[in-house]
């Protein structure tokens, strides 16, 4: 099971059984607004304050995950979940009426990677029948979280990315679904010093090509066993930087490399600059898209690659350095 130095291998691949997403206006108007479950044009989703509109998302996502998975709740054993926010109160208020056992997590904009790789090893060690993984972000929340809240009209620098407001849920089992997670390769905390905190996707580059370096070592593979390589939040400016670390390491993704920051949105026509982010950018582009294209055959190897920037607004204050993450997921169409 054990692959190399950070790698898992599943002999028998951990089914998704069903995928939710959940998202508002912006998202809708993307590229990939079509593909969203459902979507609620009022920011808030009939909330009074933007943290309980990330948190009725969470609900939202896991209910409908739930439901197209055709099970009842009471099989969900585990819930391995978390958001952006301090103490992630948005999972732990939008969860709580399930009643299920819940591991609360924190990998930044990485949570789905972490969420979908933990999981995965619990129904693959038969801890559990069924487990839910699931992530969100809002915009409005995150700018107070790690900005400026939006009263105070700072402007955005080209650097900078949209954070998605938006939910993903994935229901895990050893039966059923037509995708399968064939492997992870978890990150190292990796930091090359940058400290613009508007420039997330030059701070999470390196993770990244460190990350899907390790899982080219481990499993003893190239770029060509992927159809596609999918990073969680890069953007435009991260995306240029992963291809050019990874050329240096004599690996060239750039023909298979797509990033989720970049798919969500159309960046002339929605002015989100470098891109998307945010634990809801990986989330729902995996679970709006990305595993619909594999079910339709149109891809049957894809590395899916999270990424996350570990600072908070302490730290960014004391003037440290921003760490960044990557998690690893290998995803594989059935036969």
């Amino acid at each position: 099971m054990k692959q190399g130095k950070a790698s898992i291998r599943f002999e028998h691949p951990v089914r998704i059984i069903s995928a939710a997403s959940i998202a508002s206006k912006k998202e809708k108007e993307g590229p990939l607004g079509e593909f969203i479950d459902y979507i609620d044009e009022d920011p808030k989703f009939g909330k009074n304050t933007w943290e309980e509109a990330e948190s009725q998302m969470q609900f939202l996502a896991a209910q409908k995950a739930i439901e197209k998975a055709g099970i009842s709740k009471n099989k969900i054993r585990y819930i391995f979940a978390g958001d952006l926010l301090g103490q992630s109160i948005a999972t732990s208020f939008g969860i709580m009426d399930f009643n299920i056992p819940f591991f609360g997590l924190y990998g930044a904009c990485s949570t789905m990677g972490e969420s979908l790789s933990l999981g995965a090893m619990t129904i693959n060690s038969d801890y559990a029948d069924y487990v839910i993984c699931m992530t969100s972000s809002h915009f409005a929340s995150a700018e107070k979280e790690f900005r400026y809240p939006l009263e105070y009209g700072n402007q955005r620098p080209f650097s900078a990315t949209w954070t998605v407001t938006g939910s993903g849920a994935v229901v895990l089992g050893k039966k059923g679904g037509t995708v399968g997670i064939k492997g992870i390769t978890t990150g190292k905390i990796i930091d090359y010093g940058i400290k613009d905190s508007m420039n997330m996707g030059a701070a999470m580059a390196p993770a990244a090509a460190d990350t899907i370096y390790r899982n080219f070592i481990d499993f003893a593979i190239d770029p060509s066993y992927y159809d596609k390589i999918i990073t969680g939040d890069l953007g435009y400016i991260g995306q240029t930087a992963l291809i050019d670390l990874l050329n240096r390491k004599g690996y060239d993704i750039s023909n298979i490399h797509m990033d989720c920051g970049i798919e969500i949105y159309n960046k002339e026509e929605q002015d989100t600059h470098a891109g998307g982010s945010g634990c809801g950018c990986a989330a729902v582009t995996l679970c709006a898209y990305i595993l619909k294209q594999m079910e339709k055959g149109k891809w049957k190897k894809v590395l899916f690659v999270p990424t996350g920037a570990l600072l908070s607004t302490v730290s960014f204050n004391e003037g440290q350095s921003i760490p960044s993450i990557a998690q690893a997921v290998m995803l594989e169409k059935n036969n």
